[in-house]
Protein backbone atom coordinates (compact mmCIF):
# COMPACT_ATOMS: atom_id res chain seq x y z
CA UNK A 1 0.00 0.00 0.00
CA UNK A 2 1.35 3.63 -0.55
CA UNK A 3 1.45 6.01 1.74
CA UNK A 4 -0.58 8.21 -0.67
CA UNK A 5 -3.63 5.55 0.43
CA UNK A 6 -2.46 5.46 4.11
CA UNK A 7 -3.15 9.41 3.94
CA UNK A 8 -6.07 9.73 2.16
CA UNK A 9 -7.80 7.37 4.76
CA UNK A 10 -5.92 8.45 8.09
CA UNK A 11 -9.09 8.37 10.31
CA UNK A 12 -8.87 4.59 9.36
CA UNK A 13 -5.89 4.52 9.79
CA UNK A 14 -5.43 6.40 13.47
CA UNK A 15 -6.57 3.26 15.03
CA UNK A 16 -3.84 0.94 14.03
CA UNK A 17 -1.48 3.37 14.51
CA UNK A 18 -2.06 3.95 18.31
CA UNK A 19 -2.55 -0.05 18.17
CA UNK A 20 1.04 0.09 17.39
CA UNK A 21 2.57 2.49 18.67
CA UNK A 22 0.99 2.99 22.12
CA UNK A 23 2.79 6.20 23.26
CA UNK A 24 1.67 8.61 20.41
CA UNK A 25 -0.92 10.50 21.90
CA UNK A 26 -3.74 11.20 20.33
CA UNK A 27 -2.36 14.62 20.06
CA UNK A 28 0.26 13.44 18.52
CA UNK A 29 -1.84 11.71 15.73
CA UNK A 30 -3.78 14.33 15.35
CA UNK A 31 -0.61 16.52 14.45
CA UNK A 32 0.55 13.89 12.00
CA UNK A 33 -2.62 13.95 10.00
CA UNK A 34 -1.30 11.20 7.12
CA UNK A 35 2.12 12.82 7.08
CA UNK A 36 5.12 10.28 6.73
CA UNK A 37 7.58 12.62 7.77
CA UNK A 38 5.72 14.05 10.77
CA UNK A 39 5.02 10.19 11.95
CA UNK A 40 8.90 9.59 11.99
CA UNK A 41 9.62 12.78 14.11
CA UNK A 42 7.04 11.62 16.63
CA UNK A 43 8.57 8.12 16.65
CA UNK A 44 11.69 9.71 17.47
CA UNK A 45 10.55 11.71 19.80
CA UNK A 46 8.46 9.02 21.75
CA UNK A 47 10.83 6.22 21.78
CA UNK A 48 13.79 7.58 21.89
CA UNK A 49 14.81 5.71 18.33
CA UNK A 50 16.86 7.48 15.25
CA UNK A 51 15.65 8.26 11.79
CA UNK A 52 16.31 4.96 10.17
CA UNK A 53 14.97 2.86 12.91
CA UNK A 54 11.11 4.95 12.83
CA UNK A 55 11.60 5.01 8.65
CA UNK A 56 12.32 1.16 9.28
CA UNK A 57 9.27 0.68 11.91
CA UNK A 58 6.92 2.57 9.30
CA UNK A 59 7.64 0.51 6.58
CA UNK A 60 7.22 -2.60 8.28
CA UNK A 61 3.87 -1.19 10.05
CA UNK A 62 2.80 0.01 6.06
CA UNK A 63 3.32 -3.68 4.81
CA UNK A 64 1.47 -5.27 7.86
CA UNK A 65 -0.98 -3.06 6.98
CA UNK A 66 -1.26 -3.99 3.22
CA UNK A 67 -1.16 -7.46 4.45
CA UNK A 68 -4.56 -6.83 6.12
CA UNK A 69 -5.68 -4.92 3.24
CA UNK A 70 -5.23 -7.68 0.79
CA UNK A 71 -6.67 -10.11 2.87
CA UNK A 72 -10.11 -7.91 3.33
CA UNK A 73 -10.42 -6.83 -0.42
CA UNK A 74 -9.72 -10.88 -1.38
CA UNK A 75 -12.85 -12.29 -3.04
CA UNK A 76 -14.71 -14.47 -0.61
CA UNK A 77 -15.04 -17.18 -2.92
CA UNK A 78 -11.04 -17.24 -3.43
CA UNK A 79 -10.95 -17.15 0.15
CA UNK A 80 -13.40 -20.09 0.10
CA UNK A 81 -11.51 -22.09 -2.94
CA UNK A 82 -7.78 -21.66 -0.44
CA UNK A 83 -9.36 -23.54 2.08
Amino acid sequence: MNWDRVQGNWKQFKGRLREKWAKLTDDHVNAIDGRREVLAGKLQEAYGIGKEEADRQISDWQNSIQEVGNYHDADPRQMNARQ
